[in-house]
C-alpha cells in the first residue's frame, strides 16, 4: 500500500489513523475508570483514586509491552506488526461481552445529549482538561517522535561522500547505502547526529519508558501522595508536580546544548544522559 502513496498522502493515511486508533483508546480508558467511578461508593474517594491509579497504570505498563513487540514484529512484516496487535484486541472482547453486566453503564434516566458534554458552567473541569492537554503536550512534543527519530538517526562522521558503499552493510547502525553510492541517513530528511541503533532497541527504550512510568502511577498513592498526604489530590499537587516534571526536561536541553558528551559525540556519554533523564521523567510523570 505505501508504494502507491505519495509521502504526504502516507502522513495524512497515517496521523488519520493513529487519531482513529487513539479515539478507540480513550474510549475504553474511560469505559474502565466510568465502571470503576460506578462500583465505588460516592464517600470513598481515597480508594476510587487508588483504583484508578491502579488500572490506568496498568494500561499503561501494557502499552509498554506493545511497543516492544510492535518494534519486533516489524522485523517481520508491518502487517504482521498490525495483525497480532488485533489479535490481541480481540482476545479482550469475550472477557468484555460475556463477563460485564448489560446494564453497567447505561443511563437511568436519560442520556447525556452534547450541550451537557461540552458543559462550559463548570470551570473546574473545563481548566483541569486544558491543564491534561498541556501536560500530554508537553511528553508527546519530545518523546513520540523526535525521541524515536534521534536513537535511530545514525552519527554524521559516517555519511556523505567521504563513505563510498556498495551494501547497506558498509554504512554504520542507521545508515544505508544510497543510490549514489555513498552511505546516506535511513530516514529521508532525518538528519544525523544521534545514537544510530536498532528499531527494537528503540522500541525497548520506548517501551521500558511507557512500561515504568505506568508502574510508577500504579503505586503512586501509596508510595507519594499517601505519605505527603496529598491523597486525593488538590490543585496544589497538581501545582506541585508539574513545576516538578519541568527538570528533567530542563536538565536535559542544558546537557544537550553545553555538554562535551553531545559536542564530542560520546556514545557513551549521551546514552547514559538520555537513560538517566527518561527514567526520572517517567517517575514524576
Amino acid at each position: 500500500i505505501a508504494k502507491d502513496l505519495t509521502k504526504n498522502q502516507a502522513i495524512i493515511y497515517v496521523t488519520i489513523s493513529q487519531m482513529f486508533a487513539g479515539i478507540a483508546k480513550d474510549l475504553t480508558k474511560l469505559g474502565g475508570k466510568t465502571v470503576t467511578k460506578l462500583v465505588t461508593p460516592d464517600e470513598q474517594e481515597t480508594k476510587l483514586f487508588k483504583l484508578v491509579s491502579l488500572i490506568t497504570g496498568w494500561k499503561n505498563s501494557l502499552k509498554g509491552v506493545g511497543y516492544f513487540l510492535g518494534s519486533a514484529l516489524l522485523q517481520v512484516s508491518y502487517f504482521c506488526a498490525l495483525g497480532s496487535m488485533m489479535g490481541l484486541v480481540l482476545l479482550a472482547m469475550p472477557w468484555a461481552i460475556l463477563g460485564l453486566d448489560r446494564n453497567l453503564g447505561t443511563a437511568k434516566k436519560k442520556n447525556a445529549n452534547w450541550r451537557e458534554v461540552f458543559n462550559m458552567d463548570n470551570s473546574n473541569l473545563n481548566w483541569l482538561s486544558l491543564a491534561r492537554l498541556f501536560l500530554f503536550a508537553s511528553r508527546d512534543f519530545w518523546f513520540e517522535v523526535p525521541l524515536p527519530f534521534f536513537l535511530r538517526s545514525p552519527s554524521c562522521d559516517g555519511l556523505g561522500v567521504d563513505f563510498p558503499c556498495t551494501v547497506n552493510d558498509d554504512c554504520g547502525t542507521g545508515a544505508i547505502c544510497g543510490s549514489g553510492g555513498f552511505c546516506e541517513s535511513l530516514n529521508t530528511g532525518g538528519g544525523c547526529g544521534g545514537l544510530g541503533v536498532d528499531r527494537v532497541i528503540v522500541g525497548a527504550f520506548l517501551g521500558g519508558y511507557i512500561i515504568l512510568y505506568g508502574q510508577v502511577q500504579s503505586w503512586t498513592p501509596q508510595l507519594v501522595t499517601g505519605p505527603l498526604n496529598q491523597t486525593p489530590p488538590n490543585k496544589y499537587t497538581e501545582i506541585l508536580w508539574g513545576l516538578v516534571n519541568c527538570l528533567p526536561t530542563l536538565v536535559m536541553w542544558i546537557v544537550m546544548t553545553w555538554s562535551t558528551a553531545f559536542e564530542d559525540y560520546e556514545l557513551t556519554a549521551m546514552t547514559t544522559w538520555l537513560i538517566v533523564v527518561i527514567v526520572a521523567f517517567a517517575i514524576i510523570f
